[in-house]
């Protein structure tokens, strides 16, 4: 397992990228005899999550996240719904987790509206049952929340939603996507 800087772009070699260092945030890759050297068929995604290392293969995972000074991996998000603003990137994982540990919030999602670039944080919440707690006033204690820590006080916008659209699998995974689309339009930002 390695963390190499995010990039959207392909990697051809393992030489044209570096491993970083622990506590730099960064892209997870792997290699070892599990791991194909191509997606038959499909160059472009073979390109994008291959990386050549004389006779071996590292597969970009798509998951963010860092070794800490213990060699321990934090996970924080899917590269592909990481939020970049005009003043730095926000990650999925550690930004929930924060907004996760109010009483009235069952779960939280983090999405960027806008281009990349210059998106708009939006953090939106799906209310635990029997919570009777008045939107205003949650809206209002989220953004008390995120003032309380460098890494959210950015995030002004806040949006509660009845029902995530998820994975009918497992009911876990979150479609951010989807979710982007439903703030941009409660917001009203052109898209």
């Amino acid at each position: 397992v390695a963390i190499i800087p995010i990039s959207d772009q392909p990697i051809r070699s393992w030489q044209e990228t570096q491993s970083l260092p622990a506590g730099v945030i960064g892209e997870i890759c792997v290699s070892g005899p599990a791991v194909t050297r191509e997606y038959v068929g499909r160059p472009q995604a073979t390109a994008l999550t291959k990386i050549a290392d004389g006779d071996q293969v590292w597969h970009r995972m798509g998951d963010l996240g860092y070794f800490d000074e213990y060699g321990r991996l934090w996970f924080y998000g899917r590269k592909s719904q990481r939020v970049i603003t005009s003043y730095g990137t926000l990650f999925t994982e550690p930004v929930e987790l924060l907004f996760n540990q109010h009483p009235a919030v069952a779960r939280s999602a983090l999405v960027g509206v806008g281009p990349s670039g210059a998106q708009l944080p939006v953090v939106i919440v799906e209310r635990r049952p029997q919570v009777t707690i008045a939107p205003t006033q949650l809206i209002a204690e989220l953004r008390q929340l995120a003032a309380t820590t460098e890494m959210t006080a950015s995030i002004h916008n806040f949006l509660i939603h009845t029902a995530f659209p998820v994975d009918i699998r497992h009911n876990a995974k979150i479609f951010r996507e989807q979710l982007a689309v439903w703030a941009a339009k409660q917001l009203r930002v052109p898209g």
